[in-house]
């Protein structure tokens, strides 16, 4: 029988009944949870980064944004409030469609 103790999607558990095999799960506290959600977009990450093609790339990126919204909910934000956050920082830092590689800084003023 595989072990697997990571935090899942909310349907699996589901999807795996649907094959006719049985799973056990519980519901993680609210600190758990939050640790959890790390360890998940640790995973994701690592899985986008071995992606072989852009399909694969993108459907890393979206199990990323699932996460990525679950952490900023467990954090006591919604998306909007994310978003905005994420808008003011654009708007005063830029974003990265430019791609402007630093190379470094002369400090000796």
């Amino acid at each position: 029988m595989p072990v697997y103790n990571k935090l899942v999607r909310d349907l699996i558990p589901q999807v795996i009944q649907s094959t006719g095999k049985e799973c056990r799960t519980r519901i993680l506290d609210e600190e758990e949870y939050k640790i959890e959600l790390t360890v998940k977009l640790r995973e994701e990450s690592e899985e986008y980064f071995s992606a072989q093609n852009s399909r694969e790339s993108l459907e890393e990126l979206a199990d990323m944004l699932e996460v990525i919204r679950a952490l900023a909910s467990a954090h006591g934000a919604t998306w909007e409030q994310l978003e905005a956050i994420r808008e003011q920082k654009a708007a005063t830092r830029g974003g990265f469609q430019k791609r402007v590689y630093l190379i470094d800084v002369d400090d000796n003023t």
